[in-house]
This record gives C-alpha cells, sequence and structure tokens, in this order.
C-alpha cells in the first residue's frame, strides 16, 4: 500500500479527477487516535485505498465526529490544520501529498506575459505571481547536497494569494537562547528582515524556491533551501562562530536606522558597553545610554534620566515589563539593571509604540536573556568596589532553565580611605538579585517568569540611616494562534520603598517610610493581516496603591508623635491599536491609537478648595469623605502615535512622527535631582494629570554597504500641568500636599545628530546634542507664580552635549577605547543679596534658575584584553583596565552657599574630581 510519493506523478497524465463519480460516505467516531487508524477504518467502510509515506503522518493524532459524511468532508477537517494534501482518482485511490498539491492543467497566464522574457531578479515580484499556481522546483543535485532543504505550507489550488508569510525564530543550538538581530536574507533578491529581541522573524515571499541566507554577530553564517507552497514557520537552529571576528558587525541591525518606521529609537548594543569606559569599572547599560544624542542626566552621580527636555519622573523604565522605579544604585553612580541578565534594550524617545503608556518622554523596554536550556554556563565579574555571578541551568533539556543572577558591592573601604575625617563613619553598600525560569511547553506556547530585587542602604556623615529598595515580579504567556496570530498575556507586580531611621543625640529618634505598589495585567495581540497591514492591538490596566509616608518614634524614650498619611489608590486602564501600514515599496505609515482612562479611587478624604482663589488653609471650603474603591475623580482621553518612513533612496530615509500622552502619577520632590527620599503623587480632585505633545522630523542616510550611519532628527515639544512646588514648600509627610504644589506649562525643543562608524579596526560615534527645555508657572496670585510667570530654564536645561565614543582594535584579543563628554552647566538659582533683620543675616536669591554652574567635560579612557580564543577550555577571560576622567576635571555637582562669620560663602560639591583608575576581570563559562 505504501509507495513512493513519485509514483503520484507518473498518474497524472493517465487518470481522471475521482469527481466525476460520487465520493462515498462514512460514519466515525474516535478521539485523540493515529490518523493512521483513521485512514483504516475508512479503507474498511469503502472501496477506497490511500497511498502515502509513514514519516509524514506517523506523529499526527486526531478527534471527530462524523455521521454520514463523504470522506472528502473528513479529510478536509482532519488536516485543515497541517501541510498534508489529498488527490482522489477515479478508481478509488487517494494520495497523501506533503505540502505541494496534483494540478491536472497549468494558469492561462502561467508563463508570463506573452513575449516577454521575466529578467531573474525581477521573478518575485507582485507582477509575476498572479496568481500563485502550482509550484515547480528546478532541483540542482549540488544544491541538494550542500544544504538543507525545508518545504513550508500547504499549497491551496483556490487561494489567489500572489505571496505567502514565512516566519519563525532563530535560536542558538549552543545554549538555546533567541538570537536577536540576526539578518535573514533571500538570495538573489531585495527581500530581507532581521530577527526582533526574542529572536522572532516575519518575511513575506512568493511561492516557490528561495535560498535563505541567515548572518549574525558570532553566530555561523547559514544557507538554507525554503521551497514555500503556502503560509508557514520554520525556525532556525544555528551554531556560534568559532571563528574570531576582525571587527564587530551586526548584520541584522545594519540597515534599521534607515527601514525602521518609529522615530528617535536608540538601540543599546548589550555586549559592546564593554568597551566604553565606565566608572570603577561597572559595565553599565543605562550609563552607555547617555553617551548617545538626546538622553542627559541633571549631573553626575545623579539618577533618573532626563529625555528631550523631559523630567526624570516621565521616563517608564521596564524590566521584562515590571517597572523600576529608582533606576540607580550608590548615589547614581551605578544603575540596578544587571547588564550580564540583559539580553536587549531599546529606549523610544520620539514615538512611543501604542502599547506603552502612562508616562510622557520615554521607555526604556528592557528584556532580559532566556536562560540557557543546552547546559550549565555562568559569568562573573571581579571589581574594585563590584562583583557580579549569573549562573544558568536547564531544568529539562531543550524546554525550560533557570537563570539566578546577583551584585554586590564592598565599597565601604573607599569612603573610609578617603582623607576626610567627617566621612570616618560612612557606610554605603547595595545589592541586587534576579532570577528568570523560562519554559517551552510545546511549538506554540512558551511562558516566563522573572522576579528581582534590589537594596541600598547609606550614611553619610550624619545620624541617619537611609534605605532603600525596588521589588518586581513579571509572568508572561506567548500563544501562537495560528501562523498570522501571536498572543501575549503579562501579569506583573513592582513595588518601590525607602526609610529613613533616625539616632541623633536629644530624644527625637524616628524611623520613616514610604512605599508604592503597582500591579498591571495586559494581553497584546498580533496579527498579520496581509502583506500590508499588520496588526498589533490589546488592553491593558495598572492599579496603583501609593504609602505616601508613615513616621514613628524609634525606642522608648523618643519624644516624636506618630504620623501616617492616608493611602492613595488609583486605577488606569488604556484599549491600543496600531497598524503598519506599507502603502508601497517606499511609504511606510504606523498608525496606532491608544484611549487612556484613570480613576482616582477611595478610601480617601478630598479637600475641596474656593474656585479662583490659591489653595491653603483660609480658601479651604470643606473635606469630603470617600469610601472604598468609590470613584474620587477621572481623566482620560485619545493618545495618537502617528509616524511614517518614505524612502529617498534605498539607504537614506525621511521620517516624521507626532504623538501625545497622559501622565497619571507625578514625583513631589525640590531637589535638583532624584534622591531616593522623593515620593510619588497620583492625580486626583487637586491636582491634574500631565499631558505632553511632540512632533519630530528626522532624516537618515548609511554610506558605504551601511559602514557608516548618519541621522539628523528634529523634535517640539509642549508639555502642561507639570508639578512642581512652591517656594519654601515642604513635601514629605505632608497631609495637604496640593497645598504646596503648583502646576504649570511645558516647552521643550532641540537637534540631534549621530554619525556612527560599525567596522573596521576604528568605530564607534560622534553625538550631538542641541537643545531646549524650559517651564512656566503663572498664576493671578503671586505665591502661586514663579519668575513673574514667565518661561525659564527648567533645571535640566543644558544646551549643547557632545558625546564621543571611540574603539580601536589592534588584534583579535587586544583594543582601547576612548570617551569624551561636554555639557553645558545646568541651571541654578543663585543668592543676589543680603539683609539684616534684628540680629540676623537672610539672603534674598535671583530668579529661579537664572545662573549656570559651570560647563562640565570628561575624559574617560580603557584598555581591553581579551583570552586567547580557543573553543575547549573553562572559560573565556577578558580583562578590563580604565581611567575614569583622565583629566581630573573637578566637575561640579551642584553649588550651593552658607553663612560662615556674616559672610555668605559658595561652595560647589563634585562626585570625581580626580582620575580613578579601575582593573575589572570577567570571564564567562
Amino acid at each position: 500500500m505504501r509507495n513512493k510519493i513519485t509514483f503520484i506523478i507518473l498518474l497524472v497524465g493517465c487518470q481522471f479527477i475521482f469527481g466525476q463519480n460520487e465520493v462515498p460516505k462514512v460514519s466515525l467516531s474516535f478521539t485523540n487516535v493515529p490518523f493512521t487508524e483513521v485512514l483504516q477504518d475508512i479503507e474498511g467502510q469503502t472501496d477506497l485505498s490511500f497511498f502515502y509515506l509513514e514519516d509524514w503522518v506517523s506523529d499526527l493524532r486526531v478527534s471527530g465526529i462524523f455521521d454520514d459524511v463523504s470522506v472528502t468532508t473528513v479529510l478536509d477537517d482532519l488536516l485543515k490544520q497541517t501541510v498534508i494534501n489529498y488527490h482522489i482518482m477515479d478508481d478509488g485511490r487517494i494520495f497523501l501529498l506533503r505540502n505541494s498539491q496534483i494540478y491536472t492543467s497549468l494558469p492561462d497566464d502561467f508563463f508570463g506575459k506573452e513575449n516577454e522574457e521575466i529578467p531573474a531578479g525581477q521573478r518575485n515580484t507582485d507582477e509575476y505571481l498572479e496568481p500563485a499556481g502550482p509550484v515547480f522546483v528546478q532541483t540542482d543535485q549540488n544544491t541538494v547536497r550542500t544544504m538543507e532543504t525545508v518545504r513550508i505550507g500547504r499549497a491551496d489550488g483556490n487561494s489567489d494569494r500572489s505571496s505567502f508569510t514565512l516566519q519563525g525564530r532563530a535560536i542558538n543550538q549552543t545554549n538555546g537562547q533567541p538570537i536577536p538581530d540576526l539578518a535573514i536574507l533571500v538570495e538573489g533578491g531585495n527581500a530581507g528582515t532581521s530577527t526582533d529581541t526574542n529572536g522572532y522573524y516575519s518575511l513575506k515571499l512568493s511561492a516557490g524556491e528561495h535560498i535563505i541566507q541567515t548572518r549574525g554577530l558570532g553566530i555561523q553564517d547559514s544557507r538554507t533551501r525554503i521551497i514555500l507552497y503556502g503560509d508557514g514557520s520554520h525556525d532556525f537552529q544555528l551554531n556560534e562562530s568559532v571563528e574570531s571576528l576582525d571587527e564587530v558587525v551586526v548584520e541584522g541591525n545594519r540597515n534599521r536606522n534607515v527601514e525602521a518606521v518609529t522615530t528617535g529609537v536608540t538601540v543599546i548594543d548589550v555586549e559592546g558597553i564593554k568597551n566604553i569606559p565606565q566608572v570603577l569599572g561597572e559595565r553599565d547599560i543605562l550609563k552607555a545610554a547617555v553617551a548617545l544624542p538626546g538622553i542627559t542626566t541633571a549631573g553626575e552621580g545623579a539618577s533618573g534620566f532626563n529625555v528631550r527636555g523631559g523630567r526624570t519622573d516621565q521616563n517608564l523604565i521596564l524590566l521584562d515589563n515590571g517597572v523600576v522605579y529608582n533606576p540607580a544604585h550608590f548615589f547614581g553612580i551605578f544603575s540596578t539593571i544587571n547588564p550580564f541578565t540583559t539580553g536587549s534594550a531599546e529606549i523610544y524617545k520620539g514615538n512611543i509604540p501604542a502599547e506603552f503608556g502612562g508616562r510622557l518622554s520615554s521607555v526604556f523596554d528592557i528584556k532580559s536573556k532566556d536562560a540557557n536550556t543546552e547546559k550549565f554556563s555562568g559569568e562573573a565579574s571581579i571589581g574594585p568596589v563590584t562583583g557580579n555571578l549569573v549562573l544558568e541551568t536547564p531544568i529539562i533539556k531543550d524546554k525550560s532553565a533557570l537563570m539566578v543572577g546577583g551584585r554586590a558591592t564592598y565599597s565601604d573601604w573607599i569612603l573610609g580611605a578617603l582623607d576626610d575625617e567627617r566621612l570616618s563613619n560612612s557606610s554605603a553598600s547595595f545589592y541586587d538579585i534576579m532570577a528568570k525560569y523560562n519554559h517551552t511547553i510545546n511549538t506554540n506556547n512558551q511562558i516566563k517568569a522573572t522576579a528581582y530585587y534590589s537594596y541600598d542602604d547609606f550614611s553619610i556623615t550624619s545620624d541617619s540611616i537611609y534605605d532603600y529598595s525596588n521589588r518586581l515580579f513579571s509572568l508572561g504567556w506567548d500563544h501562537k494562534f495560528s501562523e498570522k496570530t501571536k498572543g501575549n498575556l503579562i501579569l506583573s507586580n513592582s513595588e518601590y520603598q525607602f526609610g529613613i531611621e533616625f539616632d541623633g543625640q536629644a530624644n527625637d529618634d524616628f524611623d520613616l517610610g514610604y512605599k508604592n505598589n503597582e500591579t498591571e495585567l495586559k494581553y497584546k495581540i498580533k496579527y498579520l493581516y496581509n502583506n500590508k497591514h499588520t496588526l498589533d492591538f490589546g488592553l491593558s490596566s495598572k492599579y496603583y496603591i501609593v504609602d505616601p509616608g508613615r513616621k514613628d518614634p524609634m525606642g522608648p524614650d523618643s519624644d516624636v508623635a506618630s504620623l501616617s498619611i492616608p493611602r492613595e489608590q488609583g486605577l488606569e486602564s488604556a484599549l491600543f491599536i496600531s497598524d503598519e501600514y506599507e502603502v508601497n515599496d517606499k511609504l511606510l505609515i504606523n498608525l496606532g491609537l491608544r484611549y487612556s482612562f484613570y480613576a482616582a479611587l477611595g478610601e480617601a478624604e478630598q479637600r475641596i478648595y474656593q474656585d479662583n482663589a490659591p489653595k491653603n488653609e483660609e480658601t479651604l471650603e470643606e473635606t469630603r469623605q470617600f469610601d472604598k474603591n468609590e470613584v474620587i475623580e477621572t481623566y482620560g482621553g485619545p493618545e495618537l502615535r502617528l509616524s511614517a518612513r518614505y524612502f529617498i533612496q534605498p539607504d537614506f530615509s525621511v521620517k516624521a512622527s507626532l504623538n501625545n500622552a497622559f501622565q497619571y502619577i507625578h514625583t513631589l520632590s525640590n531637589n535638583t535631582t532624584v534622591s531616593p527620599t522623593d515620593t510619588w503623587k497620583l492625580s486626583d480632585i487637586n491636582i491634574k494629570p500631565q499631558e505632553a505633545y511632540q512632533a519630530t522630523l528626522g532624516f537618515y542616510k548609511n554610506f558605504d554597504g551601511s559602514i557608516y550611519e548618519l541621522s539628523l532628527e528634529g523634535y517640539y515639544k509642549k508639555q502642561k500641568n507639570l508639578l512642581d512646588y512652591k517656594v519654601g514648600a515642604q513635601l514629605l509627610l505632608n497631609e495637604t500636599i496640593e497645598a504646596e504644589v503648583i502646576q504649570g506649562d511645558g516647552k521643550a525643543y532641540g537637534v540631534e545628530f549621530l554619525i556612527k562608524k560599525n567596522e573596521g579596526r576604528l568605530n564607534g560615534w560622534l553625538g550631538y546634542t542641541y537643545s531646549r527645555s524650559f517651564v512656566k508657572l503663572d498664576s493671578e496670585f503671586n505665591e502661586e507664580r514663579i519668575n513673574n510667570g514667565e518661561f525659564f530654564p527648567s533645571n535640566y536645561d543644558k544646551p549643547h552635549d557632545i558625546s564621543l565614543v571611540a574603539n580601536y582594535k589592534f588584534t583579535r584579543r587586544f583594543s582601547a577605547s576612548a570617551n569624551f563628554v561636554y555639557q553645558t552647566g545646568r541651571p541654578v538659582t543663585f543668592p543676589i543679596g543680603s539683609f539684616a533683620l534684628g540680629n540676623s543675616e537672610y539672603v534674598f536669591y535671583s530668579d529661579r534658575n537664572k545662573f549656570r554652574i559651570p560647563d562640565y567635560y570628561r575624559l574617560d579612557i580603557s584598555f581591553q584584553m581579551e583570552g586567547n580564543h580557543k573553543i575547549k577550555k573553562f572559560a573565556h577571560s577578558f580583562w578590563s583596565f580604565s581611567i575614569y576622567n583622565v583629566l581630573g576635571r573637578n566637575n561640579p555637582y551642584s553649588v550651593f552657599f552658607v553663612t560662615e562669620e556674616g559672610d555668605i560663602k559658595a561652595y560647589q560639591s563634585s562626585i570625581f574630581s580626580i582620575p580613578v583608575p579601575t582593573i575589572t576581570y570577567n570571564f564567562k563559562f
């Protein structure tokens, strides 16, 4: 019964279609049985005979109930989710075919336009693809012998589609991890794509034979012969490259800056940042981001980021979809993200995808890498102040694995070694730990779970011990419904808290604590509608709990009275959809819409003030009580996410975007930069949500086969309801906080320039940003008006920002790097006079942010030495020798004023005012 399938071709010319006769009917009932048993049952009830190859259907199990239906109905139902077709001959023989069909005739226009030769390079264009027709493959025996041949999809004689979708995933066969930014190219044509951060790809191709090439950094090149009959998937299992690379090349990402539709996207090369000199030798993803245009900080050692003139609280920092509220360790010198556990990092500072919301300026979308499902592996580093260790182990080989990583500091010796008696009793330390579990259930289902915790504590020349922590958990389920549709369900929870323990000389010892918590549930779907439209849509809901603070006496002798600020709660929900529409070969549009809705919830009390009057005790009209989960106030509205890309030339494009956003949570701070004791405030009756509108226009050009990248991008941003503070405001543990703050407008604009060299012994980039950021706090009441109600520079307004990063590779093992930074000094408020009142002298200050501290510049250098490139050894090592601030520039972090012996004196504080040498040893096994 089982014959070679090639026998089918010989029958085509001498048989008629069985459809001329009536197809027999059968009655069947079965549950999870081998498909071959069903075929035997059909043969037992009819005169039909089946011919097929056992290997094609050996793993196929089926279920069904059929009552007096035709055999074709049974076969159509059982085979619809497979790549098996069938052909019925008039003598009762049924041949099963994999992927292909038997055709009795060819379409009239199968050979193309009459008397016109089709150029080889154009055979995959739409002009010659309608209808799809039968697939003929011209076999080259040399090709068959030298590369794998894979048949994809199922031929459909009734389909009039001209192209089909090939999608799948690229996996590192050595460790089971996805391969991001892998170039997937079609040989002999212009088609191609690259894998995303999770290793997935999608490619539109014509039916027929294609040679697919893959290229990537550290991955062996491959060629695969794909015969495409219809939509289908293929996963590339690739090996790591065993050869040393002369230069850093990321083929899959080479043209992304020109081709992608989204403006203002920064992709951090997680592996490449090891060549950027960093303070104290700690490889740092977020610090590397600051070396790129449009992202800056208020000063050296400052935590938080200012993106395109935005405030530090306007950035959504995500680690595996969980929010990190304070991204800084050790006074902002290190970030809380462990580079050894990180797989990818993308920063959206222009057009933010519709799935993200709740922040105005940017999204830092950081993903950890998947654990190694093949073998036990790890990575570690030892530096002067930190140690880092990450271990990965399979749980079920090729299916699931666990990664555990941790960092800790042993930095107290630095404070003790400083020539300053005031620091002799100081201490500062931190640690962070992370665990990730990834499990592939089957080809259609995968789950990932991440747990993270970081902790800092410090005491600097005071009687107070400060501590703060971040905690998050996330659980994700990826499900593939079909070749066109993928879903992702995400549950995450994040918590940030800080505390102060004060142990003074008097009976005023206290313990202070603050905490905020959020839980989010998100469901999103990616749907490939056709070769022109790709849809992303879903919904999300986030529940906030903010405990604004409590203060308790510490010890039995403390005279401090207990104080607790009532809890705040809020619910932020959103619906979102976006369509990436390929209008033609040159124009690509991404149109997204997000509708967000926020409700402030009880149990709470809200103070109601007189209209058209400043908020204070004299204008307070009433205090309203709200029950548990009762809606206090609602806000919301549509958020547009529109971007477009147009090819001027294949390597030269222009992009534009327009978007707006709402933010319902704010920081309360009267510090110049982010502080561990900054608190968060939810919008309510008295405090409105922040809003922003941003327009962007950019030009992107690649040269010499994408060896050089050039980009020029400009933006303009308007903001509303920015939260600021009144002069002398008390923000911590204040029950009437709405009377201490004011809301105003902001505007920011700038131009970002980047030139980057990707290959060669010398590579790196030069970035320049000209930007301005202004705030306007105006009111008809003097106590709520700053600088006469006019626009003034924000605390982080630094017009000129230059970054130069250069790497030079002497040999495969030895390289050197340099990093130079220049920034305009940030604005400050200076005292401009003094006066005597009674027996005391007082000062009065200039308009807010009227002056600037000195400009900032710094040069860092490093030298890297890699271990030998033998494959069979326990670990691959890497030494880094660096000097931070080679010039010994005493860059001011802040300027402050004190009165000494009747005179007002100015002082400046610096973080690193001398060169800081570092030696770090890294090894990977």
